[in-house]
């Protein structure tokens, strides 16, 4: 056994990895990337029941209906569009709609950007700030994810939603939020 091998010890499992950046500091941050795949899963939920029941109503045209042949043609090419057009939704939109989503925290509160076609730019300032919320779905914590939910004093955006941030992250933006104008929130 060599001195080098003696002289190793493991790392601290108790210490963090890095120390942890300031949550108020201006950057404008996307989404974690591993919100692309819930978006995914969920997509994929709602799609194949969809795309069951097109396929029973196909054969049961196909099958059933007295239709000339090139029209029957036609409802299968159509099932196949719509079927192709609805995987593609399921699959590729969540990857499109993260590129248009960020955040943005600074000291006086957090500016939130979503939307492709129709954008949308949230400002909420922490004294509007009336309570938050971080939920997690069943397949956001199989993922570590969460949502931000601010309460906020307004009418028009009284609920606003940060989806697709680590759970950690929503943790530390809570309490950035939920802080006292005098407090040193991090």
């Amino acid at each position: 056994m060599t001195t080098t091998a003696l002289q190793e010890q493991p790392a601290d499992p108790i210490a963090p990895a890095e120390p942890l950046l300031p949550v108020a500091d201006g950057v404008e941050r996307s989404l974690d990337p591993r919100w692309v795949r819930v978006e995914r899963i969920g997509g994929w939920i709602v799609t194949l029941p969809i795309l069951c029941a097109l396929l029973g109503a196909l054969v049961l045209v196909l099958t059933l209906a007295p239709l000339p042949g090139w029209i029957k043609g036609m409802v299968a090419l159509g099932w196949a569009a719509l079927s192709l057009g609805l995987a593609w939704l399921a699959h590729r939109w969540p990857e499109v709609a993260h590129r248009h989503a960020s955040y943005k925290v600074d000291p006086r509160g957090i500016e939130i950007r979503r939307g492709v076609f129709w954008r949308k730019v949230i400002n909420v300032p922490r004294s509007r700030v009336q309570h938050t919320d971080v939920a997690q779905g069943p397949i956001e914590r199989a993922f570590g994810l969460a949502t931000l939910v601010l309460y906020t004093a307004g009418t028009e955006h009284a609920r606003v939603d940060l989806r697709g941030i680590d759970h950690g992250m929503a943790l530390r933006l809570r309490d950035h939020l939920v802080a006292g104008e005098g407090d040193d929130a991090v």
